[in-house]
């Protein structure tokens, strides 16, 4: 495998991709320059691009009602966008090798601040159809742009960090918690006190900054194509079920976006600055939870299924109280809906931190090659079922709540989560019961001058075991 990264100190960097046992990963306390700037790259890019991902939940919905726009539509408006990164991550994550992961990146951010600038002159439009057009337009093209940014991220992260991606990845998520805790509050102040336009052009303006910060920050990345595909990685049980998790959390965030701007202001008369701050009831506690979620998920890898199955059944019954659910006859009360927000928030993050490390390990063990192209075909996997997940659940939900109400839909996700958490913790529960049944492996013998990473005392020895 002649994957490498070409920049100032490429030597240093190039012993994270190895696995052997006498190059163990480099500790978090012990980083090269090359690795803090990466994580200062990825830092910034988390944070950006969630705060303009976010700022569209608190005004939009009543907005686009203002001018005609039906739940539906609006729903469908959420949808495009998740439908167009599906797309875009199946295919970046194929030819990330070839485009490459530091141009994707930084191409993916220019393209996003621009449509985030683009969105917030649509108010202009002089008619509906037109307003809902170039809705469907901007959404779809910033979709692809997000898509770029995200699947190279996680390649870039997981590459540079291949025995501490979990620990990583929690880390990191504290700014993109920051991103969505800052965003929606942030623009439905900036909307109350300025109107439609001007929190898109600030915010855009902002994520145009990262462009140039990203270029001279970011480590280049070149790696040989390996074998393997899309198709291939999907065929296995156990990353289909992985998936379906992550298709639920996904829908289930999506449909909070499409939806509960609406709901809150009509059920508890709450304007658009307030609604914001209760969407910090669920990145906030999933941005506090992240490190120590990617932590030990790192230092315990046996739990990391675990982890995924309890965050699932959390969420689902985060959702099911939402409402609540007109069959419990439990009234509605302000306080029980933050505090779900808040269950939702921190399960997300038990989910959310240890399937993508699980999913490159199944990988691994299933014959895939390592390397940045394999991380490229898992990035673009999970960025495909996160977006899957981003269509249905506010086109479905918004479909629902129209139809019935938003206390039925928000049972109907709560419901699909308890599902997929029940099919996966059912074929967690009989792979160790198969496993404990095989016969127990002779001891491993540890060539002389080599230390056995199952026996460090280090963090980066214990991190090595994935």
């Amino acid at each position: 495998m002649d994957d490498h990264i070409n920049h100032g100190d490429s030597k240093e960097v190039s012993q994270t991709d190895s696995r052997a046992p006498n190059e163990s990963a480099v500790s978090l306390r012990r980083m090269s320059k090359q690795q803090i700037f990466t994580l200062i790259s990825m830092a910034s890019v988390n944070f950006s691009s969630m705060i303009c991902y976010s700022i569209l939940g608190p005004f939009f919905p009543n907005e686009a009602k203002k001018k005609g726009v039906s739940q539906t539509i609006i729903g469908l408006i959420f949808g495009c966008y998740a439908i167009f990164n599906l797309t875009a991550s199946l295919i970046l994550g194929k030819y990330i090798v070839q485009i490459g992961p530091k141009f994707m990146l930084i191409s993916g951010l220019f393209v996003s601040s621009v449509c985030t600038i683009l969105f917030g002159l649509l108010d202009r439009c002089p008619g509906m159809i037109d307003f809902i057009v170039l809705c469907f337009i901007v959404r779809s093209i910033d979709a692809v742009g997000f898509s770029a940014a995200m699947t190279s991220s996680f390649a870039i992260i997981a590459k540079v960090f291949p025995n501490n991606i979990a620990t990583v990845v929690g880390s990191l998520e504290i700014f993109t918690g920051l991103g969505l805790i800052i965003g929606p509050p942030m623009g439905g102040i900036l909307y109350e006190s300025f109107g439609y336009e001007v929190p898109f052009i600030i915010l855009g303006c902002f994520v145009l900054l990262m462009v140039p910060f990203n270029i001279l920050v970011l480590p280049n990345l070149s790696a040989s194509p390996t074998g393997g595909s899309l198709i291939q990685l999907f065929a296995h049980p156990k990353i289909v079920l992985l998936c379906f998790v992550v298709f639920t959390l996904s829908s289930g965030l999506a449909f909070i976006d499409a939806t509960l701007a609406i709901f809150a202001t009509e059920k508890f008369q709450l304007s658009a600055g307030f609604v914001g701050l209760l969407l910090i009831g669920v990145s906030l506690p999933y941005c506090l939870s992240s490190p120590l979620l990617g932590f030990a998920s790192d230092k315990y890898p046996s739990l990391r299924k675990w982890l995924v199955v309890m965050g699932g059944i959390g969420t689902a019954a985060g959702f099911c109280l939402l409402g609540p659910t007109p069959i419990f006859h439990i009234s509605h009360q302000l306080w029980l809906f933050v505090f779900m927000l808040t269950i939702i928030g921190f399960s997300l993050g038990m989910t959310g931190i240890p399937v993508f490390p699980e999913i490159i390990t199944c990988a691994y063990e299933n014959g895939f090659e390592e390397g940045l192209s394999t991380l490229g075909l898992v990035s673009g996997l999970f960025g495909a079922v996160w977006s899957s997940g981003m269509f249905f659940g506010p086109t479905f939900g918004g479909f629902i709540t129209q139809t019935l109400s938003f206390e039925w839909a928000s049972a109907i996700e709560g419901a699909i989560g308890f599902l997929s958490s029940f099919l996966l913790g059912t074929y967690f529960f009989y792979e160790v019961r198969w496993k404990n049944r095989l016969p127990q492996a002779a001891p491993r013998r540890v060539p002389a001058g080599e230390r056995d990473p199952l026996l460090g005392d280090s963090l980066a020895d214990h991190l090595e075991v994935l």
